[in-house]
């Protein structure tokens, strides 16, 4: 077992991809992920396109027969049901009909259908006196690891997840300063055999019931009560900052709940992914607007289709 080590300095992280990544079931290697890490980044950036199969595999590196099979297998969806969703007419469609999200997804609950994809999260918030000494006694230990959406970054304290970035490969240094600017005064430790159990979490076609997954919100009263609004959003749904504004203060506060959003230190979990502007329109996303909608595309798409079930067509 390798020693853990204290980052004291600019150090190369360590990506988890020079062995098997045990991402959803445990048996995927790091390298396939990669693969349709590539293949989900480059339908999402020439979805309009409407790129065939052999274009999509080519990116994987991949004959198509192979490319359909592990796409399905491991997104959980087709390439041609992910591709379809990834317009976001779904999404257009569902503001349009004026209902609010939030309103269904406390009226449906856990049991609701919406919810079948979600995942079992408890919560755990820093005081505002804790968060005031931007991180000072905190122990946040991380690990970098291929997903996806391409490569993530985990961060958790003792009490849970209390990070969560996305980006490239040749960006885990960037994308650790990004998180580190937020908590100063925190100590940071590499750790990726306590991350990786938490990505096959964060990451599995199928959550089992009791499998819960532990947050800890580093944040602002302010923010930490517009990041619970957002993860009473169900997967595959999606609502607009007036509404989230409306669920915590006023309609008139949206542009306070945008910069809230924006500061959400746990992407994907907090799924502030799935707020849109007014008309249905993306806007911007921290990670990047292809990374939101191939998110919003593949939660749309599970719902629809079932993973036991996908054609391969």
């Amino acid at each position: 077992m390798s020693k853990k080590r204290v980052v004291t300095g600019r150090e190369k992280p360590h990506l988890a991809s020079m062995s098997t990544n045990p991402i959803l079931d445990g048996t995927v290697e790091t390298p396939t992920w990669r693969k349709m890490g590539r293949a989900i980044r480059f339908l999402s950036e020439h979805y309009q396109d409407q790129p065939d199969l052999e274009e999509a595999a080519s990116v994987a590196g991949l004959s198509p027969y192979h490319f359909q099979r592990l796409f399905t297998r491991h997104v959980g969806v087709s390439p041609k049901a992910f591709v379809s969703h990834l317009t976001l007419n779904h999404a257009k469609t569902e503001l349009q009909h004026g209902a609010s999200v939030l309103d269904a997804a406390l009226d449906a609950g856990l049991s609701g259908p919406s919810r079948l994809h979600d995942l079992c999260l408890k919560v755990e918030a820093m005081t505002p006196g804790d968060y005031a000494k931007g991180g000072d006694g905190l122990l946040i230990e991380y690990g970098f690891h291929d997903c996806p959406f391409g490569v993530t970054l985990i961060m958790a304290t003792d009490k849970g997840v209390c990070g969560m970035a996305f980006g490239d490969e040749g960006e885990e240094d960037e994308m650790l300063d990004d998180m580190k600017s937020r908590w100063p005064r925190a100590r940071y430790r590499e750790a990726v055999a306590r991350t990786a159990p938490l990505v096959r979490q964060i990451f599995a076609l199928d959550p089992k019931e009791n499998d819960e997954i532990k947050l800890h919100l580093l944040g602002t009263p302010w923010q930490i009560k517009v990041w619970q609004a957002l993860m009473e959003i169900p997967s595959g749904s999606v609502t607009t900052y007036r509404t989230i504004a409306a669920k915590v203060c006023t309609p008139k506060a949206s542009r306070a709940v945008g910069a809230a959003v924006g500061r959400n230190p746990i992407s994907l979990l907090i799924p502030c992914h799935r707020v849109l502007g007014t008309s249905g329109a993306l806007h911007g996303y921290h990670w990047g607007l292809p990374r939101k909608r191939a998110m919003l595309a593949l939660e749309a798409a599970r719902q629809s289709e079932s993973p036991k079930t996908s054609a391969i067509a």
